[in-house]
């Protein structure tokens, strides 16, 4: 059986290749022989997530013809690329990229700081912020205002508060989405969500199509559910999904399950249009593949001229083929555990029934917060208060870090909580583990791919500003001339920083 999950034809191959910005050499530096170039071409393209792992590369005959060089060339660069790991091959099933053994998925970076890290380190891992107060003292007395009649009851609700599920449809009634209180469920934020959604249509060994980058611990939630992650490479840039290649995956690998991030793409930042959306579903719906639409990230757009397009699932309002997820943690509070998801309401008494053996159910009180929330307009101010956070925080990031560290290179999204760093040619998990020694704590690249993609990338949230962000950046670039100097980075302690 063939070990590889999608396929590259020789023509894109080869327009990536040609993407690839040239470098000056430095004085004395001699042009590498052609197969070494093609190589480290086709390397930086995995290292990067360009071109995914386990993807089928073309033949010799075919990428000799497109990249303009001879058959031996790509027969050698292909060679080489063996001898390092980055490429596996066997007779009759073809070549397809791999990443060497003995590089694994960081371990650090996204798990809450402990307390008594606090004051010596800058947390870049989690990309949360304090709550919107005062919303969340106000929320948490509504609710509790509310909460008698439910006090004398089992407080089991599996498909979430009747009040709150009818709360939500609503709002996508509202969006121009009709929606029934029957297409919803309220679950314990968006993870327990997707963990619920992967039950109910993954199995182990199932495919599951994912964005490359893509949510960090969305995937791990999927390995350990024990799917098979099938990656689909960005666009460049902030310019979305590249919809071709996703309609080819969705034919060839037929996953089940395919997972986006539509609205300011986590770690990338980057915003689908109108017409990815529609492409999207529609190859969906042809593969007869489940499309999970995250939207957690959907109201935090930071820039006044940000025009939003439609959600996912307004393209297909039944719920057949898009399952949505929403979520309270990102664009309200992480500490509040809400989440939902709407589709056909089959999916949901599936769902539901599920849910006696995991959960039982979402505890009442925040649902009742977040009823009090969207019920008084509340949540719209304290949204409003989120953002005005997130982009004055993005700012000072942008600031400090093109400041400290000019040859990083990123595009500034319009929204979101993430900036996604190609970290100026230094290895991603040297600096998380090097950045930790100075007292800054920073995700590392590969963590948001499969199978180790990413290597020269880090994540950098929109968690802190002003002094901190300034600071911050400071210690990024102590870490990246450890890291450039190849040192451990041991002896630099920590400095006690107060915002």
């Amino acid at each position: 059986m063939a070990q590889w999950t999608s396929a590259v034809g020789a023509a894109q191959l080869a327009r990536l290749l040609n993407s690839q910005q040239d470098r000056p050499a430095g004085p004395g530096t001699r042009r590498p022989p052609a197969y070494r170039a093609l190589a480290d071409g086709i390397r930086l393209l995995v290292l990067e997530g360009r071109v995914p792992v386990a993807a089928r590369l073309p033949a010799e005959r075919e990428l000799a013809l497109s990249v303009s060089v001879s058959r031996t060339t790509v027969a050698a660069a292909y060679e080489a690329l063996r001898a390092e790991g980055f490429l596996e091959s066997r007779r009759g099933a073809g070549s397809w990229t791999a990443v060497p053994a003995g590089n694994p998925l960081p371990a650090r970076g996204l798990e809450p700081l402990p307390p008594e890290a606090l004051g010596s380190m800058i947390d870049l891992g989690c990309a949360a912020l304090p709550a919107p107060e005062p919303w969340l003292t106000r929320a948490v007395q509504g609710a509790l205002e509310e909460l008698p009649p439910y006090a004398h009851t089992h407080g089991d609700y599996p498909a979430g508060l009747p009040a709150l599920r009818a709360m939500i449809a609503e709002r996508y009634s509202a969006r121009g989405i009709p929606t029934m209180p029957e297409q919803i469920m309220v679950t314990t934020g968006a993870m327990g969500a997707i963990d619920a959604i992967c039950h109910l249509f993954g199995g182990r060994g199932e495919r599951i199509a994912v964005e490359s980058p893509s949510y960090a611990n969305i995937l791990q939630l999927m390995r350990e559910a024990g799917a098979r992650l099938v990656p689909v490479a960005m666009a460049q840039g902030l310019t979305g999904w590249d919809v071709d290649r996703w309609r080819q995956v969705l034919r060839d690998a037929a996953p089940r399950i395919a997972y986006v991030v539509a609205d300011f793409h986590n770690p990338t930042g980057a915003l689908a249009d109108e017409d990815q959306r529609r492409q999207l579903v529609e190859a969906a719906r042809s593969a007869g593949t489940v499309l999970v639409a995250d939207e957690t990230m959907s109201e935090l757009w930071l820039d006044e001229d940000v025009s939003m397009p439609r959600q996912v699932c307004a393209f297909d309002p039944a719920g057949s083929t898009v399952v949505t997820v929403g979520s309270a943690s990102k664009a309200f509070w992480a500490g509040m555990r809400i989440g939902w998801v709407r589709a056909a309401p089959d999916v949901i008494r599936s769902l539901v029934a599920a849910r006696a053996y995991a959960d039982l159910g979402t505890p009442v009180l925040e649902q009742l917060a977040v009823n009090w929330l969207f019920s008084t307009g509340g949540w719209e101010q304290a949204v409003e208060l989120r953002r005005e956070q997130a982009r004055e925080n993005r700012d000072a990031l942008v600031t400090a870090v093109r400041r400290e560290l000019p040859s990083w290179e990123f595009e500034v999204p319009q929204g979101g909580l993430t900036l996604w760093v190609r970290a100026g040619g230094l290895s991603g998990s040297r600096l998380a583990e090097v950045g930790e020694r100075v007292g800054v704590r920073v995700p590392s690249g590969p963590r948001f791919g499969v199978d180790g993609a990413f290597e020269g990338y880090v994540r950098l949230p929109f968690t802190v500003g002003g002094a901190v962000a300034d600071e911050a950046a400071a210690r990024l670039a102590a870490a990246a001339r450890v890291v450039e100097s190849g040192g451990s980075g041991g002896g630099e302690a920590p400095r006690t920083f107060v915002a």
